[in-house]
């Protein structure tokens, strides 16, 4: 059995598409036509991955995201409308992992899922996935777990990759291409607001723990890492 993917559409025609190309790809797709129906699957037998519609009526994309983050750190990933852009960036900032507009390449689809589902499943540790500690921040990537002055930060793995990739070269100023790179790996086509909204939630997550300043931001280029020192 591959891995679960809970596939929430209240089009009909767009989750028999997306089952399809999840099943090809060796996934378990669970189908749910609206968000009721979605948290009933989801707190029955949990799934691995969320494909989340937005606009669904009643109970919307947006709130079902919501619920599901109250229990855990599930990855989703968002369908929207491609002029729903408040929409999507939203659904960013209550901790989606990723979105697709619509229409979308099955094949694209696809492969944000298994992007999303290889960063935040399990691996074996390489030297580069070491713990990497800057001040009092302290990154572990094979468990996938970021502390600051030891509290823990709960980041999603893409928040993760993006908040690794700049810890790694502090010196170093990130472009929006180069941290798509190494958030999402090659060939993936993010727009700059999918980028900004994970790094305003990076450093909200750090804020809230008492590194307000942890990602700076140099105009014109791109994001550095800023003081992650404990407070005096």
């Amino acid at each position: 059995m591959g891995q679960r993917i809970l596939v929430v559409d209240d089009d009909p025609h767009i989750r028999e598409v997306i089952c399809f190309a999840l099943e090809k790809a060796g996934m378990a797709p669970l189908p749910a036509r609206d968000g009721a129906e979605a948290m009933a699957r989801f707190e029955a037998g949990g799934a691995d991955l969320v494909i989340l519609d937005v606009g669904m009526p009643e109970l919307d994309g947006l709130e079902v995201c919501r619920r599901i983050r109250r229990q855990g750190d599930t990855p989703i990933l968002f369908l929207s409308a491609r002029g729903d852009e408040i929409d999507r960036v939203l659904g960013l900032e209550l901790g989606g992992d990723d979105y697709v507009t619509k229409p979308f390449s099955p094949r694209e689809l696809v492969a944000r899922v298994s992007a999303i589902l290889k960063r935040a499943g399990p691996r074996e540790a390489t030297p580069q996935d070491d713990v990497l500690t800057r001040g009092a921040l302290v990154l572990d990537g094979p468990r996938f777990r970021a502390e600051f002055a030891g509290e823990a930060v709960a980041l999603t793995a893409l928040e993760f990759a993006i908040l690794r990739a700049l810890a790694a070269r502090p010196d170093l100023v990130f472009n929006r291409e180069r941290i798509v790179g190494a958030a999402y790996g090659a060939n993936m086509h993010v727009s700059d607001r999918t980028i900004d909204s994970h790094v305003r939630n990076i450093r909200a997550k750090l804020a809230a723990v008492g590194c307000p300043a942890a990602i700076e931001t140099v105009h014109g280029v791109g994001f550095r890492l800023g003081p992650v020192d404990k407070p005096a």
